[in-house]
């Protein structure tokens, strides 16, 4: 190939790459089409009327928790429940302060220390049987209770506050006859209350801790008459041991077993417990 045919071959490439890159710049809608304008044609809608929210028929909003008991409507479920969450919380008080558990704990308690057996019985045992002494002695009250102010309030015939006054009257009642005038007057002038009429009108945060004060009273009186053979026994050993010379001898250790066969044979648990039964009936 001739010089002048090279020349002529590249001239020629050049020019077909010049037109290839003016036919890809070039737009293909432009090269095909004319430009046209677009009209937005808006189709109108049918007027619809504004919806306005209904009103309540009552004309008010009103909440209903539970029935009020005089409607005859039983409380709801929620209520119970909360109710009965309440009286778990407080029921130790309860149990301490408004029954006999506080006399006959202390008088098992004592009664043990006279013994001299600082751990025997433990003290769960001798809580647990006061519990269970507690629920016999307390039984027609709690059942009196249960009666009057519990099952109306649960059947709807009763309001919360009727109930209450109604299942705390047999409580009281038990409270006030255990109770001596003099606790009560002491307590009803450190609160500077005036003098009640009648037992009954008496009020619960006057007569609970009345109640408290005599029940100590009492379970320290049965303490030391249980405290006094026992005293006696310590006395006889004691002397026993230092006209012996054994002075070196705890009597403590010696009147033990003395004082565990006087009680076994006297039937200490038994008339401790009927004693106990027997103050408050």
């Amino acid at each position: 190939m001739t010089a002048r045919a090279r020349a002529a071959a590249v001239t020629l490439l050049a020019g077909l790459v010049c037109a290839l890159g003016l036919a890809l710049a070039t737009p293909a809608s432009a090269a095909t089409s004319p430009p046209t304008s677009v009209v937005a044609v808006s189709t109108p809608k049918p007027p619809t009327s504004p919806v306005k929210p209904s009103a309540p028929s009552g004309g008010g909003v009103s909440i209903q928790i539970g029935g009020t008991g005089t409607d005859g409507q039983k409380p709801s479920s929620s209520i119970v429940i909360i109710l009965a969450i309440t009286a778990l919380s407080v029921a130790p008080a309860l149990l301490l302060l408004t029954t006999s558990f506080t006399k006959i704990f202390v008088v098992l308690s004592i009664t043990r220390n006279a013994l001299g057996l600082q751990s025997t019985p433990p003290t769960q045992v001798l809580a647990g049987l006061a519990l269970f002494l507690t629920l016999f002695v307390m039984s027609p009250v709690l059942t009196k209770v249960n009666h009057d102010g519990i099952q109306p309030y649960l059947k709807g015939e009763l309001t919360q506050s009727q109930a209450f006054d109604a299942g705390s009257k047999p409580l009281k009642s038990f409270m006030v006859s255990k109770t001596r005038p003099e606790e009560l007057a002491l307590i009803t002038k450190a609160a500077k209350l005036p003098k009640p009429k009648n037992a009954a009108s008496v009020p619960l945060t006057t007569l609970v801790p009345a109640f408290v004060l005599s029940e100590l009273r009492s379970a320290f009186v049965i303490g030391f008459l249980v405290f006094v053979p026992f005293l006696i026994i310590d006395l006889v050993v004691s002397a026993a041991l230092m006209s012996l010379g054994m002075m070196m001898l705890p009597p403590v250790t010696v009147s033990l077993p003395f004082k565990l066969l006087l009680f076994v044979l006297v039937d200490g648990w038994g008339l401790i417990v009927q004693s106990l039964v027997a103050s408050y009936r």
